[in-house]
């Protein structure tokens, strides 16, 4: 008898441990993939001129020049007000971390995945960046997803039990509390304005994935931003055709 117990200890044992490497070796698979793949190319846009004799002491975000930002939005399929958003959060997180070499079309196909540029559920944008009415996602209470408690007594998504992502890009009201920015200059950092949410978006890949112009950085920022391989894979080709339809790689 004392024979069956060792060899059934044994036996749990050797379950756990092959277990735990076939798990461990799953993830270093899904990691590998992920950095195996180039990061999509930086598109660049083109940039509103400073009037002639004008210097600043301090940076300013630059809006893109109406005519590039027509043209690009009806090759792209992007709404020109949440293209606008994109092309000056990746501007200013740039000029905040130099080295970050983040790409409009790399916050614009976050921007898709998460809302469809701000029209998941038939909404839209007005002139000001503001969703047209609340982009709320599903309860995180576990069920079919993560389970995040309530973490701002329901003032941004309307649960006081659980946590929802919110706005056109999608941030959950805990990590909004650390992420969010002041986009639009107007004193508050609200999700549902593109504007705010597009620059916390940028910034918040820059610092969780250091430099994005390489393999490695692109991936993490953006796993960062949603633990899923096939998010990564989705985020990245969306990102690799905005570039090659807006013709302006960098």
């Amino acid at each position: 008898m004392l024979r069956l117990k060792r060899l059934a200890v044994l036996g749990l044992f050797v379950f756990f441990v092959i277990t735990g490497f076939l798990f461990w070796a799953f993830r270093f698979s899904g990691a590998e993939t992920r950095v195996a793949l180039p990061a999509p190319p930086r598109a660049e846009a083109k940039l509103e001129s400073l009037s002639a004799g004008i210097t600043s002491a301090v940076n300013i975000t630059r809006s893109a020049d109406a005519e590039w930002l027509t043209h690009a939005a009806a090759q792209t399929g992007i709404p020109a007000r949440a293209l606008q958003a994109y092309v000056a959060a990746a501007s200013a997180a740039n000029t905040s971390a130099p080295t970050c070499g983040i790409g409009w079309n790399t916050v614009a196909a976050v921007g898709f995945v998460e809302s469809g540029h701000g029209t998941y559920g038939g909404g839209s944008l007005t002139a000001t960046g503001q969703a047209s009415g609340p982009i709320v996602g599903p309860s995180l209470n576990g069920d079919g997803f993560a389970a995040i408690p309530d973490s701002d007594a329901g003032a941004l998504d309307g649960d006081a039990r659980w946590d929802h992502a919110v706005g056109p890009m999608q941030f959950i009201p805990s990590t909004w509390q650390l992420a969010g920015r002041d986009g639009n200059g107007d004193g508050t950092a609200d999700p549902f304005n593109i504007d705010d949410a597009a620059l916390s978006a940028a910034s918040y890949l820059c610092a969780h994935g250091g430099d994005l112009t390489t393999a490695a950085g692109w991936a993490d920022a953006i796993y960062s931003y949603n633990q899923s391989d096939p998010y990564v894979d989705h985020v990245r080709d969306r990102a690799t055709a905005y570039a090659a339809q807006s013709g302006t790689p960098g």
